[in-house]
């Protein structure tokens, strides 16, 4: 990589998203060896190698730190993306953490998304679900915010269906409820500030242009 005064600022989520995205920085030669310390108190990790920092923090305020600045380069799931719905450009797929958000429930309510009827739809995913229905399908529902399990949405008939993120789909499985709808594929995704976008410009692309090789 070319050498920089600047730094290069990135907010990852928490977990394992941090450490996949990490694996994937180090194969293209990005590394920083700070962050292997299983004891370090530290908030900011620094790689002054590569001119980079990183700093960990919970999913849905990435796109946060991103949008006003504090980080020129984020990497969190889409589903927090689109959830959050800040000022980002999304400029790569990584290609890890793929599932679907979906629209889900028991068969029984199969006929009531086909017909469009008024229905209570529970999701921790308020924004999205709001969107799917209201602007993609035309679609007059209730939206319940709920931050739990959300498969005891139409369980316990709080909702008729609920939108939630599906990986394998034993869990809905388990439960007695099925995919009815899919609203969108998800995967682990880099933003980028859109005013470190036009200012850093080059130095973006060329770490876009080496991640992608490892993708």
């Amino acid at each position: 990589m070319k050498n920089y005064d600047d730094y290069l600022t990135f907010a990852l989520g928490k977990g394992r998203l941090s450490n996949k995205t990490m694996e994937i920085f180090e194969k293209a030669g990005i590394r920083c060896e700070e962050m292997k310390d299983p004891n370090s108190r530290k908030l900011i990790f620094t790689s002054e190698e590569d001119k980079m920092r990183f700093f960990l923090s919970k999913g849905p305020d990435v796109p946060t730190y991103v949008e006003y600045g504090s980080a020129d380069i984020g990497v969190v799931g889409r589903d927090t993306i689109l959830e959050e719905n800040r000022n980002v450009h999304e400029i790569l797929d990584l290609g890890f953490g793929k599932c679907r958000m979906c629209v889900c429930g028991p068969e029984s309510a199969a006929e009531k998304l086909k017909h469009r009827e008024r229905i209570r739809v529970a999701s921790k995913y308020p924004v999205i679900a709001r969107e799917y229905f209201n602007n993609t399908k035309n679609q007059t529902v209730d939206i319940i915010k709920l931050n739990g399990s959300v498969e005891l949405g139409p369980i316990v008939e709080l909702a008729d269906v609920i939108v939630d993120i599906v990986e394998t789909g034993s869990t809905l499985k388990e439960n007695g409820l099925v995919v009815l709808e899919e609203i969108c594929p998800l995967s682990a995704r880099m933003i980028v500030n859109p005013v470190s976008m036009q200012l850093k410009s080059e130095r973006i692309k060329d770490l876009v242009l080496k991640i992608r090789q490892f993708i």
